[in-house]
């Protein structure tokens, strides 16, 4: 059953989803050459708290950390480790957030030092697929619209879209309706309505779309090891539109990035 929120509850989701995309842009200046994602993770539970909210993941499900880091050929739920990341690695750092009764949950793939051409064609495809996705999420329009636009643009570029695991719908669980597939067809699946709020999810693979759980009962990893990249937002459809709760605007501002890609889903201009 699909939960709708009234515009109350979505400016509260808002100061949830805006507490996660705090976290990623603190830790953009913290994901280098050498540092663990395990002192990453730790460095996240401590912001997350300080800002008064919970870590939205650590615990849920028996997740037993705040952040789950996919470095290369893992697509997401990767746990954090001790092994350092090396010039040249990706990682994808999911994280979640509990405030105000309300989850915000979303993605962001990191660079660390030279990554090689090919990856970053692939980040680059991933993020684009993720905003033309967005795009979709529009009154009357229903998921297989969604799922369309980014499969097609993704696999036009010769990638392998995930399908074992998709988007979902967010609120005062983590997992809501409804499932957000990235692949689909158009004019298929539930439709979309006023109040809803969704978390769109890009998982993409540099090669074959099929992927393996690794032992720790967590990793997801691509089954020819090419590099996979997550992007993910939180969304809420507002007047009709797409309106995003998220914001990479923190990442951005420590990377130095200059970017317009997020001005078109907002209605009123956002103050960092």
């Amino acid at each position: 059953m699909i939960v709708v929120k009234t515009k109350e509850e979505i400016e509260l989701m808002r100061q949830s989803a805006l507490i996660v995309s705090k976290t990623l842009g603190m830790l953009a200046k913290e994901v280098k050459e050498g540092v663990t994602t395990m002192q990453l993770d730790k460095l996240a539970e401590e912001f997350i708290r300080d800002q008064g909210a919970l870590p939205g993941f650590l615990g849920l499900y028996d997740c037993p950390s705040t952040l789950l880091c996919s470095v290369n050929d893992a697509v997401v739920h990767g746990l954090p480790t001790q092994t350092p990341l090396k010039d040249g690695d990706i990682v994808s750092i999911d994280c979640g957030a509990l405030m105000n009764e309300f989850y915000g949950d979303h993605a962001y793939t990191f660079e660390i030092g030279e990554v090689d051409p090919e990856t970053k064609k692939l980040i680059q495809v991933t993020k684009e697929s993720l905003y033309i996705g967005i795009r979709e999420f529009k009154l009357n329009n229903r998921v297989g619209d969604v799922g369309f636009a980014i499969q097609q643009h993704c696999e036009s570029h010769g990638y392998g879209v995930v399908r074992e695991l998709v988007g979902h719908g967010l609120g005062k669980k983590m997992h809501e309706d409804p499932e957000m597939p990235n692949y689909g067809r158009r004019g298929r699946g539930k439709k979309f309505v006023e109040g809803m709020v969704v978390a769109i999810e890009p998982m993409i693979n540099g090669g074959t779309h099929k992927v393996r759980q690794l032992k720790d009962g967590w990793t997801i990893v691509t089954q020819d090891g090419k590099p996979s990249v997550h992007f993910e937002h939180d969304v809420a459809l507002v007047d009709g539109k797409p309106e995003i709760l998220s914001t990479f605007a923190y990442v951005h501002e420590a990377l130095g990035i200059v970017s317009n890609e997020e001005d078109e889903f907002r209605q009123k201009a956002l103050v960092l």
